[in-house]
């Protein structure tokens, strides 16, 4: 049995290991978000629409209202939204240990605190996001990268009772599961890079494995490795789940062909990091395959071949990811706050 120690406790052994120590294992202390604001329409407009190409109008209008609907995070990450027209919106704290619900007729509450590392502390001195990362609904309920946990996990809807689906891979314990994606036939995509290590993995003794690639969950839970090249943070799949996209911070944005068991070839460079485009986290692909992704500079929308068309930003923060509400509405993540926009695009239909 684990006993509980005070956050002073632990502040006080992190001043013990000298200034260097806790100069770098800082950040992975509990953090708090700001006291949340409670908003009500009409929401604050707080960023904007930007067109590249005529082809951005059958997407989105050029003039449509980006709104701040909820703040008080640390880090949000990870958005999914669950239900129809009037459910409700999930998304992660990574570095608060929290899923935040958010919907227009009850507001902001907690769902689940904490949502990753649960072991007598609320935090661990060697993890910058000690939460969850990724969320997406499967297996009538949400699957979760949890990054704190170092697991992929699963969340009973309505019990909020937590289950790990995956810790290791070849007897290897996994880094820190960033995200994921369900393909048509009920697998699971999950990537899996050391960036919730308060070192980023550097120097990490309880690190195992040495890459941070892409991994399969099949519907019977084997897990097989997809490609142990990228150092993959976003990740997303075709209409059709036949091409694999994720971003690779040296190169670019990469895609994949996808044989029916998962297997991967033609890995090729999708958005060369050369035209300009800075960073890359995570994305969404509409039913038109139009892939949306989150840069340093705002939410990129491409075409799928590739071609930049539009873009939303607001000033002050970088995306972090978005996902496609099933009222109408395209949420996006912004470090500590969530926007929306009207859209006309729509997320794939998955059978979860």
């Amino acid at each position: 049995m684990t006993t509980p120690v005070s956050r002073r406790a632990v502040i006080g052994g992190l001043t013990a290991l000298g200034p260097a120590t806790v100069l770098a294992q800082s950040q992975a202390g509990p953090q708090f978000g700001k006291t949340p604001t409670v908003f009500k329409p009409p929401y604050p407009v707080i960023g904007k629409v930007t067109r590249a190409s005529s082809a951005l109008d059958a997407l989105i209008d050029a003039d449509a209202r980006v709104e701040q609907v909820v703040d008080g995070f640390v880090r949000v990450e990870g958005p999914c939204w669950v239900g129809g027209a009037d459910g409700y919106l999930l998304c992660s704290d990574t570095r608060g240990n929290a899923i935040i619900k958010w919907s227009p007729r009850d507001g902001r509450s907690v769902w689940k605190s904490p949502s990753g590392f649960d072991n007598g502390v609320f935090w661990d001195p060697m993890l910058a996001e000690p939460g969850t990362n990724g969320l997406i609904l499967a297996r009538g309920g949400i699957l979760c990268a949890d990054c704190g946990n170092r697991t992929l996990s699963f969340f009973d809807l309505k019990t909020r009772k937590k289950s790990i689906l995956v810790s290791a891979f070849e007897g290897k314990r996994l880094n820190n599961p960033n995200d994921l994606v369900l393909a048509p036939d009920g697998s699971v995509y999950f990537n899996d890079p050391p960036f919730a290590f308060a070192d980023r993995g550097d120097h990490n003794p309880t690190r195992q494995l040495d890459f941070g690639g892409i991994f399969r969950l099949s519907p019977d839970n084997k897990v097989t490795l997809v490609d142990s090249t990228p150092l993959s943070n976003g990740i997303a799949l075709s209409p059709d789940g036949k091409t694999l996209y994720s971003t690779d911070p040296p190169t670019g944005w990469l895609a994949w062909d996808l044989e029916a068991n998962g297997v991967a070839s033609n890995k090729r460079v999708f958005i060369d990091r050369s035209t300009g485009i800075m960073g890359g986290d995570g994305m969404k692909v509409d039913t038109t395959g139009h892939l949306w992704g989150a840069t340093r500079e705002a939410l990129v929308i491409w075409d799928p071949k590739g071609t930049r068309i539009g873009s939303i930003a607001i000033d002050g923060e970088a995306p972090s990811n978005c996902e496609f509400g099933a009222d109408g509405y395209l949420y996006i993540t912004f470090v500590t706050r969530v926007a929306r926009v009207k859209v006309k695009a729509r997320k794939i239909a998955r059978k979860v």
